[in-house]
């Protein structure tokens, strides 16, 4: 084998230093976009203003924060990937102590991808679809190392093979659409660590991942971070990620840092208001209790302009007029935690006892997406209920049923395949379940179990292969065109994607009409007076009709998206992965407005996602789903306390959560292999060839469905974990 080649090192372009233990230092950091404004008004964003940060070799540092506040901004600035017209205005940026803000374009040319690694969010975006995956991982040996084609294919497929990519020979011939999400991000921080470098920035490198998979990435990103002694600057809006993810957090708002920490005592004891506002709003802080989340009020400055005082001050509870007019300067916790630091002028309590203890109430206020500016009209959305009472579980007769529910694909050839593969794909697998009226039944499950496909069969938009589905006592497969047309009235769909699911075209006010007017229902007086009634509901001016998707942040069009499910009066709400794309403030005013909605309606959901602290929270009873099939059913409280399904340990095992216990953080997943394939799902049952209790008799025959443990709390499982249940 080939010897590595000596690492080439930074150029150095100023006579800066590098000082003793840093690697990297943000320091004073000013950062500008400029731009035009919606009337093409010239304006400057002041994107970061004072952001001083330092990271030691091996360190890892978590950026949290909700989107806009800069975390993103910051870690991209130190390679220079900076937007059209962004630009620093003053401040350093040291890596070893090279001066990058400083630095020309061709000496940032020779730090990224060496000295410094980059995993992006979305790993299709970022990859060449026209390139196999082999050339785009060697690629950046054949720019910084300057080796021959053979020994830069030879590392590729060696740090392939690193990163854990099954098959990484025969994967070197693929192209990215030819893998699963896993796989491509596992191909991208392959690209990033190729060249080994001393720092890796990863920007939400795990969003748009289900929870198991997003375990697998993030602790291979810890294993390669310890074997190779890089540092790591890990940006995330997941509070649960980065509590066992780093060794220090710094939270950002508004283009500055508002706190900086190691990661237990920031979770232990925040100080500043802002982060005490983050963690008050995590799904695990109200599960069980009944009462709605905490919710930030108002909206995050648009950072346009230097404005006065605190930056979070129009938003706190505790604002004073000091808040509003001076600058809070930046304070050490206590004499025996000098590297805990944060700009507040009345900090939360120190204690943590107290903080865990005091009710998380104090930010429900008015809705975080209210509205994104002042409206001609000058009217406002109401706020988002206050009142902690829950959504009280099922209190009707069965709504929807879904009796042994199958859903099966035909593979078809495409252009490069050779012959046709007859075998079709067993997306679900008979599927029973009920959903009563007033409740909230969660669908969890890892990605390609078939949630989705099961909410579409329940929705209508998919024809089950066998079985029935059943709405209010009705077959929906035997309802003629007009049934149909009356069934999708009463059954409404709430995508993941609430941006990509509206006309860029089409004015607010047309979307909103648009199942009015295919339905036929009232003149348009009457469909323009509805649509204001939607907006009233989910807490939207008025003045909203005259503006398009695109003017609307990530909150504001999932409120839309709510809306237009909500525009026909249905009965049933399909919601598929409603707020996996949210901040967590955000989320928490989605899901409160949901159950205040579902408590004025008597709505029912079917909520499908794989973040278990949501479905946990809003859910009344939970499935869990693996590979097509239902493993198991119950109570939501039941089901997470005390699982029956080997499966569902694993996922809940598996789940990085914001609660920090004193326990030392785990290693390795709880959930090993890899899911089978749909096309070739393993005989008898589904989950055996992971299941670390599955014997002869789970191979040959399916498992049946039983209550070993509660009525009610249904598992499929030869060898249920009764025992470990009665000892929970």
């Amino acid at each position: 084998m080939p010897t590595k080649p000596p690492k080439a090192p930074a150029p150095r372009t100023a006579e800066a230093a590098p000082e003793q233990g840093t690697l990297l230092h943000i320091d004073d950091l000013h950062l500008t976009i400029a731009g035009r404004g919606r009337a093409g008004e010239e304006r400057t964003v002041h994107a970061l203003d004072g952001v001083s940060l330092r990271l030691a070799p091996g360190e890892a540092l978590g950026l949290v924060g909700e989107s806009g506040s800069g975390k993103t901004m910051t870690a991209l600035s130190v390679l220079g990937l900076l937007p059209p017209g962004a630009r620093v205005t003053s401040g350093r940026i040291l890596l070893e102590g090279t001066d990058l803000a400083a630095a020309p374009e061709p000496v940032l040319r020779g730090v990224r991808g060496n000295s410094v690694g980059v995993v992006f969010q979305d790993p299709l975006s970022s990859l060449n679809p026209t390139m196999t995956i082999g050339a785009q991982v060697a690629e950046p040996l054949l720019l910084h190392r300057g080796v021959g084609r053979a020994e830069a294919r030879e590392k590729a497929e060696e740090t392939l093979r690193m990163v854990g990519l099954p098959q990484p020979g025969e994967r070197m011939r693929s192209y990215p659409h030819q893998l699963s999400g896993g796989m491509r991000q596992r191909v991208a921080i392959a690209m990033a660590l190729v060249c080994e470098p001393r720092l890796l920035i990863a920007d939400e490198p795990t969003t748009a991942l289900d929870v198991t998979t997003q375990h697998q990435i993030l602790e291979l990103i810890g294993e390669l971070r310890e074997r190779l002694g890089m540092a790591l600057v890990l940006v995330s809006h997941d509070l649960g990620v980065i509590a066992r993810r780093v060794d220090r957090v710094a939270v950002m708002y508004g283009g500055k840092v508002a706190e900086q920490a190691p990661v237990r005592r920031l979770f232990t004891a925040p100080r500043h208001r802002y982060t005490r506002a983050l963690f008050d709003a995590l799904p695990e802080r109200a599960a069980g209790t009944g009462r709605p989340l905490a919710t930030i009020p108002g909206l995050p400055p648009t950072l346009v302009g230097t404005p006065a005082g605190c930056r979070f001050a129009p938003r706190c509870a505790h604002a004073t007029e000091e808040c509003r007019t001076q600058e809070p300067p930046r304070r050490t916790a206590d004499e025996d935690a000098p590297d805990h630091t944060y700009a507040c002028f009345h900090p939360a309590a120190a204690d943590a006892t107290e903080h865990a203890a005091e009710p998380a109430t104090e930010h429900a206020a008015e809705p975080a997406d209210a509205a994104p500016d002042a409206d001609a009209d000058g009217s406002e959305g109401p706020a988002a209920s206050a009142d902690a009472a829950g959504t009280g579980g099922p209190t009707g007769d069965v709504l929807l049923e879904l009796d042994a529910v199958r859903k099966e694909y035909a593979l078809r050839s495409g252009p490069f395949t050779r012959r046709r593969d007859r075998r079709p794909v067993s997306a679900v697998a008979g599927v029973s379940l009920t959903v009563r009226r007033g409740e909230t039944f969660g669908i969890v499950g890892e990605s390609g179990c078939g949630k989705s496909t099961l909410g579409r069969m329940a929705v209508g938009m998919e024809d089950p292969t066998g079985g029935a589905v059943r709405f209010d006592g009705q077959d929906v497969a035997g309802l003629d065109r007009a049934g149909l047309r009356a069934h999708r009235r009463r059954v409404q769909l709430m995508f993941q994607d609430s941006y990509a699911s509206m006309d860029p075209r089409m004015r607010v006010g047309a979307i909103l009409r648009e199942p009015l007017v295919i339905q036929g229902i009232g003149d348009r007086a009457a469909q323009e007076e509805r649509v204001r009634e939607l907006l009233d509901e989910v807490g939207l001016p008025h003045g909203a009709v005259h503006r398009y998707p695109h003017e609307f942040s990530g909150g504001q069009r999932q409120r839309l998206g709510l809306a237009r499910a909500l525009a026909l009066s249905p009965s049933l709400v399909v919601a598929d992965e409603p707020v996996s794309a949210l901040d967590v403030s955000v989320q928490a005013q989605i899901l409160n407005l949901m159950r205040d909605l579902q408590r004025e309606k008597g709505l029912s959901y079917l909520f499908i996602s794989h973040d278990l602290a949501v479905v946990r929270y809003l859910a009344d009873r939970v499935g869990v789903m693996y590979l097509g099939s239902l493993v198991e059913t119950g109570p939501a409280a039941e089901v997470f306390a005390r699982p029956l399904h080997p499966y569902t340990r694993g996922l809940l095992e598996t789940a990085d959560s914001a609660v920090v216990d004193e326990d030392a953080p785990r290693e390795g997943s709880p959930l090993a292999g890899e899911t089978p394939s749909a096309a070739r799902p393993p005989s008898g049952c589904r989950f055996r060839t992971r299941c670390p209790l599955a014997t002869e008799l789970c191979a040959t025959t399916p498992p049946e469905p039983s209550e070993p443990a509660a009525p009610g709390h249904q598992v499929s499982c030869h060898f249920p974990l009764v025992e470990t249940a009665r000892a929970g």
